[in-house]
Protein backbone atom coordinates (compact mmCIF):
# COMPACT_ATOMS: atom_id res chain seq x y z
CA UNK A 1 0.00 0.00 0.00
CA UNK A 2 1.33 3.15 -0.87
CA UNK A 3 2.23 6.03 2.04
CA UNK A 4 -0.72 8.41 2.70
CA UNK A 5 0.27 11.69 1.19
CA UNK A 6 -0.81 14.93 3.15
CA UNK A 7 -3.84 16.26 2.09
CA UNK A 8 -1.99 20.00 1.04
CA UNK A 9 0.37 18.02 -1.25
CA UNK A 10 -1.04 20.60 -4.24
CA UNK A 11 1.33 23.39 -1.82
CA UNK A 12 4.57 21.66 -2.23
CA UNK A 13 7.41 22.66 -4.40
CA UNK A 14 8.32 21.03 -7.80
CA UNK A 15 11.37 19.62 -5.43
CA UNK A 16 9.08 18.19 -2.89
CA UNK A 17 7.06 16.96 -5.27
CA UNK A 18 9.83 15.28 -7.71
CA UNK A 19 10.13 13.43 -4.32
CA UNK A 20 6.80 11.64 -3.94
CA UNK A 21 5.97 8.17 -6.05
CA UNK A 22 3.77 8.12 -8.67
CA UNK A 23 2.05 5.73 -6.66
CA UNK A 24 1.28 8.08 -3.82
CA UNK A 25 -0.46 10.51 -5.93
CA UNK A 26 -4.16 10.83 -4.31
CA UNK A 27 -5.84 11.66 -7.97
CA UNK A 28 -9.05 9.92 -9.31
CA UNK A 29 -10.86 11.17 -12.37
CA UNK A 30 -13.97 12.05 -10.85
CA UNK A 31 -14.75 15.34 -11.04
CA UNK A 32 -11.74 16.70 -13.20
CA UNK A 33 -11.78 18.83 -16.55
CA UNK A 34 -10.49 15.33 -17.89
CA UNK A 35 -13.69 13.43 -16.99
CA UNK A 36 -15.61 16.01 -18.87
CA UNK A 37 -13.43 15.48 -21.82
CA UNK A 38 -14.01 11.66 -21.45
CA UNK A 39 -17.82 12.35 -21.39
CA UNK A 40 -17.76 14.40 -24.64
CA UNK A 41 -15.69 11.68 -26.12
CA UNK A 42 -18.42 9.31 -25.28
CA UNK A 43 -21.30 11.39 -26.43
CA UNK A 44 -19.38 11.92 -29.87
CA UNK A 45 -18.74 7.67 -29.92
CA UNK A 46 -23.11 7.54 -29.17
CA UNK A 47 -23.72 9.86 -31.84
CA UNK A 48 -22.38 7.32 -34.39
CA UNK A 49 -23.38 4.68 -32.96
CA UNK A 50 -20.71 3.22 -31.45
CA UNK A 51 -21.18 2.05 -27.52
CA UNK A 52 -18.58 -0.31 -27.31
CA UNK A 53 -16.78 -1.09 -23.68
CA UNK A 54 -14.36 1.71 -23.21
CA UNK A 55 -12.70 1.93 -19.70
CA UNK A 56 -10.31 4.54 -18.64
CA UNK A 57 -7.69 4.81 -16.06
CA UNK A 58 -4.59 7.07 -14.92
CA UNK A 59 -1.50 6.00 -15.72
CA UNK A 60 1.62 8.19 -16.46
CA UNK A 61 1.57 8.14 -20.32
CA UNK A 62 -1.61 8.44 -22.74
CA UNK A 63 -1.71 4.41 -23.80
CA UNK A 64 -4.03 1.78 -25.79
CA UNK A 65 -2.93 -1.92 -23.55
CA UNK A 66 -2.52 -3.85 -26.73
CA UNK A 67 -5.40 -6.39 -26.92
CA UNK A 68 -7.41 -4.08 -24.01
CA UNK A 69 -10.71 -2.15 -24.20
CA UNK A 70 -9.45 0.14 -22.06
CA UNK A 71 -7.40 3.86 -22.68
CA UNK A 72 -4.95 5.12 -19.96
CA UNK A 73 -4.73 8.73 -19.45
CA UNK A 74 -1.97 10.68 -17.72
CA UNK A 75 -1.83 11.45 -13.85
CA UNK A 76 -1.24 15.10 -14.53
CA UNK A 77 -4.32 16.09 -16.12
CA UNK A 78 -6.37 15.10 -13.23
CA UNK A 79 -5.09 18.19 -10.97
CA UNK A 80 -4.05 21.51 -12.42
CA UNK A 81 -0.67 21.35 -9.72
CA UNK A 82 0.81 18.89 -11.58
CA UNK A 83 -0.27 20.32 -15.10
CA UNK A 84 2.12 23.50 -13.72
CA UNK A 85 4.47 20.80 -12.96
CA UNK A 86 4.26 18.87 -16.48
CA UNK A 87 5.18 22.17 -17.55
CA UNK A 88 7.60 22.95 -15.69
CA UNK A 89 9.30 19.90 -16.29
CA UNK A 90 8.34 19.10 -20.11
CA UNK A 91 7.96 22.67 -21.17
CA UNK A 92 4.01 21.90 -22.72
CA UNK A 93 1.42 20.16 -21.19
CA UNK A 94 0.24 16.74 -23.66
CA UNK A 95 -3.44 17.26 -23.86
CA UNK A 96 -3.43 20.30 -21.59
CA UNK A 97 -5.47 22.35 -23.63
CA UNK A 98 -9.53 21.15 -24.56
CA UNK A 99 -9.16 20.47 -28.73
CA UNK A 100 -5.39 18.71 -27.99
CA UNK A 101 -7.20 16.86 -25.69
CA UNK A 102 -9.77 15.79 -27.32
CA UNK A 103 -7.82 14.79 -30.15
CA UNK A 104 -5.97 12.59 -27.98
CA UNK A 105 -8.67 11.17 -26.54
CA UNK A 106 -10.51 10.45 -30.46
CA UNK A 107 -7.02 8.93 -31.58
CA UNK A 108 -6.84 6.60 -28.43
CA UNK A 109 -10.62 5.79 -29.36
CA UNK A 110 -9.15 4.16 -32.20
CA UNK A 111 -6.69 1.90 -30.97
CA UNK A 112 -9.91 1.06 -28.31
CA UNK A 113 -12.25 0.11 -31.49
CA UNK A 114 -9.43 -1.79 -33.51
CA UNK A 115 -9.09 -3.91 -30.26
CA UNK A 116 -12.75 -4.40 -29.12
CA UNK A 117 -13.31 -5.90 -32.80
CA UNK A 118 -10.60 -7.17 -33.77
CA UNK A 119 -10.64 -5.00 -36.73
CA UNK A 120 -6.82 -5.76 -37.30
CA UNK A 121 -7.46 -9.40 -38.26
CA UNK A 122 -9.23 -7.99 -41.62
CA UNK A 123 -8.19 -8.49 -44.77
CA UNK A 124 -9.01 -4.87 -46.29
CA UNK A 125 -8.11 -3.14 -43.33
CA UNK A 126 -4.27 -4.60 -43.40
CA UNK A 127 -4.60 -3.94 -47.20
CA UNK A 128 -5.23 -0.23 -46.98
CA UNK A 129 -3.25 0.72 -43.95
CA UNK A 130 -0.26 -2.42 -43.48
CA UNK A 131 0.81 -5.12 -41.75
CA UNK A 132 -0.54 -4.50 -37.56
CA UNK A 133 2.14 -6.30 -36.75
CA UNK A 134 5.30 -4.77 -38.04
CA UNK A 135 7.30 -3.65 -34.86
CA UNK A 136 7.18 -0.44 -33.63
CA UNK A 137 10.22 2.25 -34.58
CA UNK A 138 11.83 4.05 -31.84
CA UNK A 139 12.60 6.52 -34.54
CA UNK A 140 11.35 7.15 -37.93
CA UNK A 141 11.58 9.46 -40.68
CA UNK A 142 8.22 11.24 -42.01
CA UNK A 143 7.54 12.26 -45.78
CA UNK A 144 6.02 15.61 -44.68
CA UNK A 145 4.22 16.34 -48.06
CA UNK A 146 2.76 12.66 -48.38
CA UNK A 147 -0.82 12.55 -49.17
CA UNK A 148 -1.56 9.06 -48.61
CA UNK A 149 -2.07 9.94 -44.76
CA UNK A 150 -4.39 11.78 -42.80
CA UNK A 151 -3.02 14.78 -40.25
CA UNK A 152 -4.73 14.96 -36.90
CA UNK A 153 -2.15 14.81 -33.91
CA UNK A 154 1.49 15.35 -34.67
CA UNK A 155 1.33 16.44 -38.31
CA UNK A 156 2.95 12.72 -39.63
CA UNK A 157 2.42 10.52 -36.65
CA UNK A 158 -0.23 8.41 -39.03
CA UNK A 159 3.11 7.78 -40.92
CA UNK A 160 4.82 6.02 -37.80
CA UNK A 161 3.26 2.74 -37.81
CA UNK A 162 -0.14 0.94 -39.52
CA UNK A 163 -1.95 0.72 -35.96
CA UNK A 164 -1.46 4.45 -35.90
CA UNK A 165 -2.63 5.07 -39.41
CA UNK A 166 -5.60 3.62 -38.43
CA UNK A 167 -6.25 5.55 -35.17
CA UNK A 168 -5.42 8.55 -36.96
CA UNK A 169 -7.60 8.12 -40.06
CA UNK A 170 -10.39 7.22 -37.22
CA UNK A 171 -10.17 10.19 -35.29
CA UNK A 172 -10.35 12.26 -38.14
CA UNK A 173 -13.22 10.34 -39.03
CA UNK A 174 -14.70 10.48 -35.70
CA UNK A 175 -15.03 14.47 -34.93
CA UNK A 176 -17.48 16.40 -35.51
CA UNK A 177 -17.79 18.89 -38.32
CA UNK A 178 -14.46 17.63 -39.75
CA UNK A 179 -15.47 17.81 -43.07
CA UNK A 180 -13.14 14.99 -44.25
CA UNK A 181 -15.04 14.42 -47.50
CA UNK A 182 -13.67 17.84 -48.72
CA UNK A 183 -10.74 18.20 -46.85
CA UNK A 184 -9.23 14.94 -48.32
CA UNK A 185 -10.62 15.46 -51.57
CA UNK A 186 -8.14 13.92 -54.44
CA UNK A 187 -5.91 12.72 -51.07
CA UNK A 188 -5.09 8.71 -51.58
CA UNK A 189 -5.93 8.91 -48.05
CA UNK A 190 -9.54 9.59 -48.46
CA UNK A 191 -9.70 6.16 -49.67
CA UNK A 192 -8.63 4.69 -45.89
CA UNK A 193 -11.19 7.28 -45.02
CA UNK A 194 -14.47 5.64 -46.86
CA UNK A 195 -13.07 2.65 -45.91
CA UNK A 196 -13.26 3.71 -41.96
CA UNK A 197 -16.90 5.44 -42.45
CA UNK A 198 -18.51 2.15 -44.13
CA UNK A 199 -16.47 -0.24 -41.35
CA UNK A 200 -17.91 2.23 -38.61
CA UNK A 201 -21.50 1.90 -39.85
CA UNK A 202 -21.31 -1.72 -40.13
CA UNK A 203 -20.34 -2.12 -36.53
CA UNK A 204 -23.32 -0.08 -35.08
CA UNK A 205 -25.40 -3.26 -34.21
CA UNK A 206 -22.73 -5.48 -33.78
CA UNK A 207 -21.62 -6.44 -30.67
CA UNK A 208 -17.77 -6.49 -29.44
CA UNK A 209 -15.80 -9.50 -30.13
CA UNK A 210 -13.70 -8.84 -27.12
CA UNK A 211 -14.73 -6.51 -23.67
CA UNK A 212 -11.78 -7.87 -21.54
CA UNK A 213 -10.75 -4.73 -19.09
CA UNK A 214 -7.46 -4.93 -17.65
CA UNK A 215 -5.02 -2.25 -16.40
CA UNK A 216 -1.84 -2.02 -17.50
CA UNK A 217 0.52 0.03 -15.40
CA UNK A 218 -2.37 2.04 -13.30
CA UNK A 219 -1.33 4.54 -11.21
CA UNK A 220 -1.20 2.79 -8.49
CA UNK A 221 1.33 -0.10 -9.15
CA UNK A 222 4.05 2.57 -10.47
CA UNK A 223 5.96 3.30 -7.29
CA UNK A 224 8.53 5.50 -9.12
CA UNK A 225 9.34 8.62 -8.12
CA UNK A 226 7.92 11.66 -10.30
CA UNK A 227 11.77 12.65 -10.32
CA UNK A 228 12.56 9.69 -12.16
CA UNK A 229 9.70 9.49 -14.01
CA UNK A 230 10.52 12.92 -15.83
CA UNK A 231 14.62 12.20 -15.92
CA UNK A 232 13.54 9.42 -18.09
CA UNK A 233 11.08 10.89 -20.39
CA UNK A 234 12.87 13.96 -21.04
CA UNK A 235 15.87 11.97 -21.74
CA UNK A 236 13.27 10.02 -24.49
CA UNK A 237 11.96 13.29 -25.98
CA UNK A 238 16.11 14.53 -25.51
CA UNK A 239 18.28 15.74 -28.82
CA UNK A 240 21.61 14.13 -28.51
CA UNK A 241 24.18 17.49 -29.48
CA UNK A 242 23.07 17.11 -33.45
CA UNK A 243 25.30 19.17 -35.40
CA UNK A 244 25.32 22.80 -36.71
CA UNK A 245 26.53 24.24 -39.73
CA UNK A 246 28.32 27.68 -38.08
CA UNK A 247 28.18 29.34 -41.48
CA UNK A 248 24.33 29.03 -41.39
CA UNK A 249 24.80 31.06 -37.12
CA UNK A 250 27.26 33.45 -39.37
CA UNK A 251 24.87 34.14 -41.56
CA UNK A 252 22.30 35.73 -39.43
CA UNK A 253 24.58 37.26 -36.34
CA UNK A 254 28.18 38.41 -36.70
CA UNK A 255 31.83 38.59 -34.80
CA UNK A 256 32.42 41.28 -36.94
CA UNK A 257 34.06 44.33 -34.77
CA UNK A 258 31.25 46.44 -36.79
CA UNK A 259 28.70 44.82 -34.30
CA UNK A 260 30.53 44.89 -30.98
CA UNK A 261 28.39 47.01 -29.67
CA UNK A 262 25.38 45.05 -30.17
CA UNK A 263 23.37 42.30 -28.15
CA UNK A 264 24.83 39.29 -28.16
CA UNK A 265 23.12 36.50 -29.73
CA UNK A 266 23.07 34.27 -27.27
CA UNK A 267 21.20 37.06 -25.00
CA UNK A 268 19.01 37.70 -28.31
CA UNK A 269 17.77 33.63 -28.48
CA UNK A 270 16.82 33.62 -24.57
CA UNK A 271 15.04 36.26 -24.83
CA UNK A 272 13.01 35.01 -27.42
CA UNK A 273 13.32 30.78 -27.05
CA UNK A 274 9.73 30.25 -25.40
CA UNK A 275 7.57 32.27 -28.40
CA UNK A 276 9.95 30.66 -30.94
CA UNK A 277 10.20 27.05 -29.20
CA UNK A 278 5.76 27.49 -29.58
CA UNK A 279 6.23 28.28 -33.29
CA UNK A 280 8.41 26.32 -34.25
CA UNK A 281 6.49 23.38 -32.86
CA UNK A 282 3.23 24.07 -34.06
CA UNK A 283 4.87 24.28 -37.49
CA UNK A 284 6.60 20.82 -37.40
CA UNK A 285 4.47 18.51 -34.33
CA UNK A 286 8.17 18.05 -32.78
CA UNK A 287 7.80 17.91 -29.08
CA UNK A 288 8.57 21.38 -27.22
CA UNK A 289 11.35 19.77 -24.89
CA UNK A 290 12.94 18.38 -28.23
CA UNK A 291 13.22 22.12 -29.55
CA UNK A 292 14.23 23.02 -26.94
CA UNK A 293 17.30 21.39 -26.60
CA UNK A 294 17.49 21.92 -30.21
CA UNK A 295 17.86 25.59 -29.03
CA UNK A 296 20.00 25.21 -25.82
CA UNK A 297 22.71 23.86 -28.48
CA UNK A 298 22.28 26.65 -30.78
CA UNK A 299 22.77 29.32 -27.70
CA UNK A 300 25.73 27.42 -26.23
CA UNK A 301 27.62 27.45 -30.01
CA UNK A 302 26.91 31.15 -30.33
CA UNK A 303 28.62 32.00 -27.57
CA UNK A 304 31.49 30.06 -28.12
CA UNK A 305 31.94 32.04 -31.60
CA UNK A 306 30.94 35.37 -29.79
CA UNK A 307 28.09 35.78 -32.22
CA UNK A 308 26.00 39.41 -32.16
CA UNK A 309 23.28 40.73 -33.93
CA UNK A 310 24.00 42.43 -37.12
CA UNK A 311 20.29 42.84 -37.95
CA UNK A 312 16.79 44.62 -36.56
CA UNK A 313 15.95 42.28 -33.85
CA UNK A 314 12.17 41.56 -35.85
CA UNK A 315 14.32 40.52 -38.92
CA UNK A 316 16.88 38.40 -36.73
CA UNK A 317 13.69 36.68 -35.29
CA UNK A 318 12.15 35.71 -38.68
CA UNK A 319 15.11 34.71 -39.79
CA UNK A 320 16.29 32.69 -36.54
CA UNK A 321 12.38 30.92 -37.14
CA UNK A 322 13.33 29.72 -40.48
CA UNK A 323 16.69 28.51 -39.61
CA UNK A 324 15.05 26.45 -36.53
CA UNK A 325 12.63 24.94 -38.26
CA UNK A 326 14.77 23.89 -41.31
CA UNK A 327 17.01 22.69 -38.74
CA UNK A 328 14.37 20.93 -37.24
CA UNK A 329 13.14 19.33 -40.44
CA UNK A 330 16.70 18.16 -41.32
CA UNK A 331 16.32 16.29 -37.56
CA UNK A 332 12.90 14.72 -38.87
CA UNK A 333 14.36 13.46 -42.08
CA UNK A 334 17.45 12.16 -40.89
CA UNK A 335 15.10 9.47 -39.32
CA UNK A 336 15.04 10.23 -35.86
CA UNK A 337 11.97 11.44 -34.91
CA UNK A 338 11.12 9.88 -31.99
CA UNK A 339 7.84 7.35 -31.85
CA UNK A 340 6.02 8.41 -28.82
CA UNK A 341 6.32 7.20 -25.55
Amino acid sequence: MPKAVSSNWPELSDEQLLNLRLSELPLTLDGTVLEARIDQLKRELSARGLNFPLHFYLSDEWFTPDGQASMAVPFYLAHPRLERLEKTQMLAVEGGEHEWCMRILRHEAGHVIDNAYKLRLRRQRRRLFGNPSKPYPQFYAPRPYSKSYVLHLDPWYAQSHPDEDFAETFAVWLTPESNWKTRYAGWPAIRKLHYMDELMQSLVTRQPLLNKVEEVDPLRRLHRTLRYHYRKKRGHYGVEHPAFYDRDLRKLFSDAPEHSAHMTAAQFLGRVRRPVRKVVANWTGIYQYTIDKVLEDIIVRCRELKLRLATPEDEALQEFTVLLTVQVMNYLHSGRHRIAL
